[in-house]
């Protein structure tokens, strides 16, 4: 039997300090917690678990003929699920779909609010190379996010110069859930956060990640995208150190399908101190996620290798444009006869002749369900990246 934890400890975290406008905002303690996060029992075993997992999950990325284009899709695919906490309503198909140029005359908003993201997260990777992960960083991706969309018009890369609230739509700051730091504090609470990334210590890695990511959710620097922000910190904060060779976990579903533990969890570090509780549910969100991107990995290795026998069986002389089609289909899922034409370096028939024959051997699917102008997708391969698996 398990000693019992200690109970949680208000102030451990902050304080709540009365506004002039008589609402009251949280003030939090630099990191590390104070007494320190107890790791043990429960926590030691969701540890090493998901260190496990993420082992696993590395060393299952590199099996793949070309890591990138896995990357490329779970990229794709965290930036619509996140996007979609905040509210979007954009799908992975609707993203690819306006990758291969399908919105040309007509563009919604909620898919270049993903696209965003998709670009916020590729232009912080790159940065990795050159800077570490930082306030700079920070404020750098914000702006690449909100860059000709929705809070557009909140300063993008830019800190908050007013008082934001978390609660239920329409409350007043009185009647919020949660009030972070006022203005006046910002810039020492995010150079506090800095301090604690880059210090020295014993933490294991993936509890400071954790740690990092509810102290950046509870300080709130912008006026919006937060969330979105706070999520790709995770993804760069394992890649600078390592922990990851390629940007592969991405904890967007998980917080999706927990959502209304998600947030009472983080409000629960604020209140009563409790960082156990949140750092327990963040590594198990690690451990089912790197598990099941190792699978999605094993399964993408699968069926490359089932539709290259089948491109080899059924299409005779074509095979080898078919080979060369189903290599760049890994890239792009989503593609016209065009396309195709393009890619290959062929005429208009020979291109729409193998997307036929592509389509017998139900690799392609059209999707457009008109005579012209038709898009055909990677039918197969989405399903592995279903958002709801």
């Amino acid at each position: 039997m398990e000693p019992p934890q200690a109970p949680p400890e208000p102030g451990r975290s902050g304080r709540y300090v009365r506004q002039p406008g008589r609402y009251r905002a949280f003030l939090p303690n630099p990191l590390p917690p104070d007494p320190p996060v107890r790791i043990d029992g429960n926590l030691q075993r969701r540890l090493s678990e998901a260190d496990l997992a993420l082992g696993r999950l590395d060393g299952s990325i590199q099996t793949l003929p070309n890591p990138d284009l896995f990357v490329l899709m779970y990229v794709r695919k965290e930036a619509v699920l996140s996007s979609q906490i905040e509210g979007t309503q954009s799908s992975l198909q609707d993203l690819l779909a306006a990758e291969a140029r399908i919105f040309r005359l007509r563009r919604f908003q909620d898919v270049d609010e993903v696209i965003n993201y998709v670009s916020a997260m590729n232009h912080g990777l790159q940065r990795l190379a050159e800077i570490p992960v930082s306030v700079r960083l920070i404020r750098e991706i914000h702006g690449k996010l909100l860059q000709g969309v929705r809070g557009s018009h909140l300063t993008p890369g830019e800190l908050r110069r007013s008082q934001n609230w978390i609660g239920a739509v329409g409350c007043s700051l009185n009647e919020a859930t949660f009030v972070p730091p006022p203005p006046s504090v910002l810039s020492d609470a995010l150079g506090d956060l800095e301090t604690f990334l880059h210090r020295d210590d014993d933490l294991p890695v993936l509890v400071k990640i954790g740690l990092a990511h509810a102290q950046f959710e509870t300080i709130h620097p912008f006026l919006d995208g937060n969330g979105r922000v706070g999520r790709l910190l995770i993804t760069f904060l394992l890649c600078e150190r390592e922990i990851l060779q390629k940007p592969v976990l991405y904890l967007s579903h998980f917080f999706k399908r927990n959502r209304e533990k998600y947030y009472d969890l983080l409000q629960g570090t604020r209140d009563s101190g409790d960082f156990e509780g949140w750092l327990d549910f963040f590594l198990q969100g690690v451990g089912e996620v790197s598990r099941q991107a190792a699978e999605t990995a094993r399964r993408i290795l699968s069926l490359r290798e089932e539709h290259r026998g089948q491109i080899a069986d059924g299409l005779g002389r074509a095979a080898g444009n078919g080979h060369r089609l189903l290599e760049h289909l890994f890239e792009q899922p989503i593609v016209s006869v065009p396309d195709v034409e393009r890619v290959l370096g062929t005429t208009y028939q020979a291109a729409n002749t193998l997307v036929s024959r592509m389509v017998s051997l139900d690799l392609l699917q059209e999707m457009t369900g008109q005579a012209r102008n038709r898009l055909f997708r990677y039918e197969p391969y989405l399903r592995l990246f279903d958002e709801e698996p």
